[in-house]
């Protein structure tokens, strides 16, 4: 009997030893996938060479105590695509998107997406929502009115 209870007592502590260590490692990952960026003269300017590996970027741009994510990936064709780290469907689980090759996933509903689609022309259900940009030589621009305009997203 004694026995019994020292192994269930082991199973338990083992048990909430491998909930606490995934939530940890939860929660770490989710702190670094974005990077806090700041507007300068009401524009935000990103390296395009940042970019060069093709692997999606994830920033956060913060508006009066309010966050709004956005994602920064070259496609395929070599051209840069930006985009909110959310969409007109699945926006409320905030869960946003991850890259998956050429593809962004949504978080939420498993729907992939091209990265050389994402543009003004693929809009709407779970694309993820545009956001215009400029980019001028080795510089990505950004316009804080347009982040702004996103913030019912988050």
């Amino acid at each position: 009997m004694v026995a019994k209870r020292i192994a269930s007592g082991v199973v338990g502590v083992a048990m909430l030893a491998v909930f606490l260590g995934s939530a940890v490692t939860l929660h770490a990952f989710s702190l670094g996938k974005y990077e806090k960026v700041k507007a300068n003269n009401g524009t935000i300017t990103l390296p395009v060479a940042k970019m060069a590996d093709g692997k999606a970027r994830f920033y956060k741009f913060e508006d009066g105590g309010k966050e709004i994510a956005f994602f920064v990936v070259k496609a395929s064709d070599g051209t840069v695509r930006t985009a909110f780290d959310a969409c007109d469907s699945c926006y409320r689980s905030k869960k946003g998107y991850e890259q998956l090759g050429d593809k962004m996933n949504c978080n939420n509903c498993n729907q992939k997406f091209s990265i050389n689609r994402l543009g003004p022309n693929a809009s709407g259900g779970c694309n993820p929502g545009y956001l215009p940009h400029q980019q001028n030589g080795g510089t990505i621009s950004i316009k804080a009115s347009d982040l702004k305009g996103g913030v019912g997203y988050f």
